[in-house]
């Protein structure tokens, strides 16, 4: 099995997990606190993503998408919301 699929069943388990552990998962792996992520879940749920596992798709596909940003312009390992910014 090549890397991009064993990564996408790898993330597919974390899109299952129950509220807690994934907002852990998601804690590990960008370092956002639970209000920071929240605030991005209830955007997309504001904007129409209702369901759960697509809201969450799209919530891990900003935060690649923000840390990836922001590694382009400083070499920071983690995404700074905010104050922290």
């Amino acid at each position: 099995m090549s890397e991009g699929v064993k990564g996408s069943l790898k993330q597919s388990e974390f899109l299952n997990l129950p509220d807690l552990p994934f907002f852990n998962w998601c804690n590990q792996q960008y370092k956002i606190n639970r209000g920071v992520y929240n605030t991005i879940d209830q955007w997309f749920y504001a904007y129409g993503f209702k369901e759960i596992l697509p809201r969450r798709h799209y919530l891990l596909s900003f935060l690649r998408f923000a840390l990836d940003r922001k590694r382009q312009y400083e070499q920071q390992k983690f995404i700074r919301f905010g104050n922290g910014d």
